[in-house]
């Protein structure tokens, strides 16, 4: 019987080069991640990139054929969603969530990524499309959860607005970690959530 391939027939996968694409992309994100929470998305080149990472640019421009969507996929991984918590309280829940949300402005990689992110998206589409859509709703989408069910079980009235009370919860943190530069130490979250929540529990 022959053995040989028919005509028009594809070659099965080749599990070693599957493997070696897979780690040659994870060592280029690595890298690229890393490099923003240095100096943000402006100090990223692919150049620098190659040179950290041991990848071929050639190879880094056939899985993103430009800076840009290498950006994009690096940033999408700081999106992702936090499990809402269910303490039995509401005020457990968003003070454990507003806790957590500190601790990450606190700390890199978020320090320096994400004021940059909040920066490109002034002027480029795709990256307010994905501050909106993944960082954004990754961060608040927890939130909105518990007040959710904050209001299904009579904790909260249901006219409270959710969007307006995550801004008395998030607001501050922000200005807290931007402006004033002042700590975002345990004492003050928990202030925080004692005014928001004051006219909405």
């Amino acid at each position: 019987m022959s053995t040989r391939k028919k005509k028009g027939t594809a070659s099965p996968p080749d599990p070693e080069l599957d493997a070696r694409v897979r780690r040659s992309r994870e060592a280029v994100l690595a890298v690229t991640h890393q490099m923003m929470s240095e100096t943000g998305l402006s100090g990223v080149s692919i150049d620098e990139v190659s040179k950290r990472s041991g990848v071929a640019k050639t190879t880094i421009y056939r899985h993103w054929p430009s800076r840009a969507d290498l950006l994009l996929e690096a940033c999408s991984k700081l999106g992702s969603k936090t499990e809402a918590p269910d303490t039995g309280s509401f005020r457990g829940d968003i003070e454990i969530l507003a806790m957590a949300f500190a601790t990450r402005l606190r700390t890199a990689p978020a320090a320096k990524i994400l004021p940059s992110i909040v920066d490109a998206a002034e002027h480029d589409a795709k990256i307010a499309r994905l501050l909106r859509d993944q960082v954004h709703a990754g961060i608040m989408a927890p939130l909105h959860e518990v007040i959710e069910r904050a209001q299904k079980k009579g904790e909260i009235g249901r006219s409270q607005n959710a969007s307006q009370l995550i801004a008395r919860i998030v607001g501050p943190l922000f200005f807290r970690r931007w402006f004033s530069r002042e700590p975002l130490d345990a004492d003050f979250v928990r202030a925080i959530i004692r005014s928001a929540l004051g006219d909405a529990e």
